[in-house]
Formats: C-alpha cells, sequence, structure tokens
C-alpha cells in the first residue's frame, strides 16, 4: 500500500459515515504503521491525519484522547488504538514493554546570533520603526501651521522611549535619525512630548503593536496573559487623622497584554488605570490576538477565570489553561443551565492536574515578557498626564516587539516583511547591506 493510499485510510471526514470501533481499530493500525509516536510527559503524542498539530493520548484503564471524537463519545478513537497497536509491537517476547522515557531537553544560548542580534540592534531598531511608521497615513491638514507627518513624529517618539532618556536628552539621537535619512526634519523636543500626550496617538500604537508582532505568526501559536503596573511620578496625597499626618501614595497604571510563549513578543495590548480589573481586558486581547495568529493555547492565571473568558478563548479555535478557585464547581449554584466549556475545562482541571500544569507552566512566559520591558525600558513613566502615560507604555510595548523581532531576524533567520526597504538585511545570520 503507498502513503498516499494509507493517508487516506487513517483519515475519515466530518461528512463520511461512521465506520464503528472496527474502522477505527483499523485506522489506528494504519496510523501506528507510518506515523511516528512519541512518548511524552502527559503520554503519547500522535500527530493529526489532517497535519494540523497533534493529540495528547493516554492508554490503559481509562483511555483519554485529545480529539474531537473522543471528546464527542469519551470511547477509544483510532488514536488510542494507533498508541495501543505501536506499545503491542514493542513488547518484548518475555512480556515486558519496551517504552522510551522523556528526556527533558535543556536549550543552551546561542551565543553567535545573540551577540550579532545585540552588536547591530540599535542600527536595526532604527530600520523596522521606520518601515512601521512608513504605513500610517498621514492625517489631512486643517487651517493653522503646516504639522510634521505623522509617521515622522511616531517615528521620534519610538526613538526618544528607546533611548530610556529624558526628551531633551533624546534629541541626539532624534538629529541622528535625520542624519541617516531616517527623518526629513528633526522635531522639537517640545514637539515629541506634545505627540506623546495626544490621545489620537492610543489606537495608533496599539496597531502598531499587533502589526509589529505579526511576522512572527509561523512561529506563535501558544499564548498567555496577565497584567502588570507601570509606576509614575504623579502622587496622591491626604491627611491621615488616625496617625495626624500627611501620607502620599505614588500612583500607577496597568498594562494588560497577550504574548506569545515561544519569542515573548506581545500581540495584544491595552493600558488602563490601576484600578480596572484584568478579567473584563481579557476577551479584548483574544479577539485582537486572533485576528494575526492561529491559536492553540491560551494560558492566563485566577484572575481571569470566567465562562466568558472560557468561551472567548473556545471561540478563537484554542484551548484554555486557567486554574479554578477553591470555591469553584462544575455547575450553576442559581439552577442555570450547565456551561458545557466550563464544565470541560472543570474536569481536566480536576482529573488530570499534572497534565494541566505542565500546559499552565507556559503562562510563567508572560511574566518574563513584563520583566524584558521593564529591564530594558523602565517600569516607571517620565510623563505627568494620563494619556501621555497610557502611550508612554504603548512605546515601551512596542519597542520591545521590535527587539523581539531582531532578535528572531538572528536566531530563527526570519526577515520580517517590515523590513528591507532601508538596505539592510540578515542572512544566516549576518547583517548585510544591499549594493547600490
Amino acid at each position: 500500500m503507498t502513503t498516499t493510499q494509507m493517508s487516506f485510510l487513517t483519515a475519515l471526514g466530518p461528512n463520511d459515515p461512521d465506520d464503528g470501533q472496527a474502522g477505527r481499530q483499523q485506522r489506528g493500525m494504519a496510523i501506528a504503521a507510518v506515523v511516528p509516536i512519541h512518548k511524552n510527559p502527559l503520554g503519547y503524542q500522535v500527530p493529526s491525519q489532517s497535519g494540523n498539530g497533534s493529540y495528547t493520548v493516554a492508554v490503559g484503564d481509562e483511555p483519554f484522547c485529545t480529539c474531537p471524537d473522543f471528546e464527542k463519545r469519551q470511547e477509544p478513537c483510532k488514536h488510542v488504538y494507533a498508541v495501543e497497536y505501536t506499545i503491542q509491537r514493542e513488547e518484548r517476547p518475555d512480556g515486558t514493554v519496551v517504552e522510551t522515557k522523556t528526556v527533558r531537553t535543556t536549550y543552551r544560548q546561542e551565543w553567535a546570533s545573540y551577540n550579532a542580534a545585540q552588536v547591530h540592534e540599535q542600527e536595526l531598531f532604527g530600520q523596522l520603526l521606520r518601515d512601521l511608521c512608513d504605513a500610517i497615513p498621514q492625517p489631512p491638514q486643517g487651517k493653522g501651521r503646516p504639522r510634521l507627518p505623522l509617521s515622522d513624529m511616531v517615528f521620534a517618539v519610538g526613538t526618544k522611549v528607546y533611548s530610556t532618556m529624558s526628551g531633551r536628552r533624546a534629541m541626539t539621537d532624534v538629529r541622528n535619525a535625520q542624519a541617516t535619512g531616517q527623518l526629513d526634519k528633526t522635531p522639537s523636543f517640545n514637539s515629541v512630548l506634545g505627540y506623546l500626550k495626544k490621545p489620537e496617538m492610543t489606537p495608533l500604537l496599539k496597531a502598531l503593536i499587533e502589526q509589529s508582532a505579526a511576522p512572527l505568526r509561523a512561529v506563535e501559536s501558544d499564548f498567555a496573559a496577565d497584567a502588570s503596573g507601570f509606576s509614575t511620578s504623579v502622587y496622591d496625597r491626604w491627611f491621615d487623622h488616625k496617625w495626624g499626618k500627611e501620607k502620599k501614595q505614588a500612583r500607577f497604571i496597568k498594562a494588560h497584554i497577550m504574548c506569545g510563549v515561544k519569542t515573548n513578543i506581545v500581540t495584544a495590548a491595552e493600558v488602563t488605570e490601576a484600578n480596572i480589573h484584568d478579567s473584563p481586558m481579557f476577551k479584548g486581547l483574544v479577539e485582537r490576538t486572533a485576528l494575526n495568529f492561529d491559536m492553540s493555547e491560551i494560558s492566563a492565571d485566577k484572575a481571569y477565570l470566567s465562562r466568558g473568558n472560557l468561551k472567548a478563548i473556545v471561540d478563537a479555535g484554542a484551548t484554555p489553561f486557567i486554574p479554578f478557585k477553591s470555591n469553584s464547581l462544575p455547575e450553576p449554584r442559581n439552577g442555570q443551565n450547565p456551561d458545557p466549556i466550563w464544565q470541560k475545562a472543570y474536569h481536566f482541571f480536576q482529573l488530570h492536574r499534572e497534565a494541566f500544569l505542565d500546559f499552565y507552566h507556559k503562562r510563567s512566559n508572560v511574566e518574563t515578557t513584563f520583566h524584558m520591558i521593564k529591564a530594558k525600558f523602565g517600569g516607571a513613566v517620565r510623563s505627568k498626564t494620563p494619556e501621555a502615560q497610557i502611550n508612554e507604555v504603548l512605546v515601551k510595548i512596542l519597542c520591545h516587539n521590535i527587539v523581539v523581532l531582531i532578535q528572531s531576524m538572528f536566531e530563527l533567520n526570519i526577515i520580517p516583511a517590515l523590513a528591507g526597504s532601508n538596505g539592510l538585511f540578515v542572512q544566516n545570520g549576518q547583517l548585510h547591506k544591499k549594493s547600490a
């Protein structure tokens, strides 16, 4: 039997008649014969015959598979039979089973790629930021003094935040950008700070963050969400009558993000006041990420646990990994109809806790993402007005995304579609310049 015929034998389309357990056993035998099946900490990993990902299978007294067929019938599917045939095939004459132990792989730093990315980061940062800004349309000019191009002002704001310096001291980097042809005219520092205060900059910066993450759509399929605070230089002061003295506390704003767990690219972001709860922001992050990425898994902590958020994840085609609280129940207390999405997630969390935690552990990468942003661009904002503070945090996230793109260019040999127009490109881990 040819490979094409064997692949056809293992598949069963959604409109094909159910051929029963005998058919599933036959297709399981075909899968075991032609498809590599690997053991992992959760059981066995069986590639999907459609070519889209793989399924996790457990065998024994209580077989389990993550495929839709098993979820619908709760009976052995072709993937379960494939694993059973694979184990039987590897059984020794004395009855013992040969099973491959899973070795946890550790990844060393690719120092050559890392060093090259660090050496050329500033040079490539300006190029990628310029290419992103070139897509910004210029708003129509009304009465008054002619304005500088909006794309140039966004570029200047990004250059200022990337430098981590004040608006005045960052002007040297802005002038250098004009000298290299990335700006037609150097704006004053007051103009740069003035644009940072504009409310209309907020949706524009969010769109640039999402656009800067899009080149990694082929790399990222698992995502994590969380929120973190950025401190400001604005203080709340009050007189404490109990202690008879004045007290003060610094205000902070909160950034809500969704990020890929492999590269730490931020796929969607929202910045709010400190007292805004995390959970209501989650659905928007999922929906905006789903516009650019095929989502497989989404992890978040207990603060995001709600039926609406679980449904948003499933609607995006992903699997939720949000832990349940100690007082969570599989069914509503008020007698309403049970939510099948909630029930399924609840039972997986309760009955397969070790497997759940292996998936949920990916959530720690969002903590790493916040650390990367704050360590490189600061955990505080310089701006005084609320609009400027929100925009400054969004620009920090945008700068982080560009840095991640640069690292990916050297480590993964990815050339972003938004790169290359200014004469620089990366090939085989080296930075090159186009010939004139």
